[in-house]
């Protein structure tokens, strides 16, 4: 995760058990396969968190290829580590990343850009140390309006606790537009990007999985007692009942926006 989206060792490994595959899983694969990725390339993805992408990469890479993880947060990086020996993972900033230019055939960062509290600063790092001829690929969420079950929920945190903590939950929605990640991308003086939308699903097997994921694991991490998350699994079952199955799982529509840029050779 970005250096805005701090979790301790405990909501790490409970990100990773529970959310990994209800909402990461699926994207690794598509993160990678738009990097173009080939035996014996070098690869760097930032703000890896627990490495879903990283080991994704590494796969992709074999034989021959190297893989570096980097990451601000020790938590995810310990669970990371315990992943994979044959990557290495570094404890690190976006914004100050610690190679020489052109060090790397692609770079990739998944779900972490909305999170860096200085974003230009972190892609051009990204950009300046892609070797000429390779690729950056950003994969960040799509619009909250266009992901109900997270409107919902952000509503229902509003309504319960208030615009400060819905806002948490709000945050990984801020670069969902394509147009704004576009402009973004270009300010800071990547090659002209890519921006294409990918629908994708998230799946969890209760509300209150659902619920406990948000507050154990996410954005919401440390921020609400038990009591708390008592009353949001009571109310989120009464208004968020139509995302729920026959059998008690949930699933909504959770697309991201994937942005490429290739380097000039």
């Amino acid at each position: 995760m970005g250096d805005t989206g701090q979790l301790t060792s405990k909501a790490a490994e409970f990100y990773d058990e529970f959310f990994v595959p209800a909402l990461f899983g699926e994207w690794a694969p598509r993160v990678v396969a738009a990097a173009d990725l080939r035996p014996g390339m070098r690869v760097l993805d930032v703000a890896c968190g627990t490495g879903v992408a990283t080991v994704e990469a590494h796969a992709a890479v074999s034989p021959g290829g190297t893989v570096v993880g980097v990451d601000l947060n020790p938590g995810m990086l310990a669970v990371a580590r315990r992943k994979s020996d044959e990557v290495e993972w570094l404890l690190g900033a976006a914004k100050a990343l610690p190679f020489g230019s052109a060090s790397f055939d692609a770079v990739l960062s998944q779900f972490g850009l909305m999170f860096f509290s200085e974003r230009k600063a972190a892609l051009a790092e990204m950009w300046r140390v892609l070797r000429p001829g390779g690729r950056l690929v950003v994969a960040v969420w799509g619009p909250l309006e266009a992901t109900p079950g997270y409107a919902g929920m952000v509503s229902l945190l509003s309504r319960l606790f208030g615009a400060p903590i819905a806002d948490l939950l709000r945050s990984p929605y801020s670069l969902g537009d394509p147009e704004l990640l576009t402009l973004f991308l270009r300010s800071a003086e990547t090659a002209e990007p890519q921006v294409q939308s990918v629908a994708g699903e998230a799946r969890f097997p209760s509300i209150r999985a659902w619920v406990e994921c948000d507050v154990r694991g996410w954005t919401l991490a440390d921020k609400l007692g038990d009591a708390e998350l008592e009353l949001l699994v009571a109310e989120a079952e009464k208004e968020l009942d139509g995302f729920v199955a026959s059998d008690g799982s949930v699933t909504f529509d959770h697309p991201a926006l994937v942005a490429t840029a290739t380097k000039a050779s």
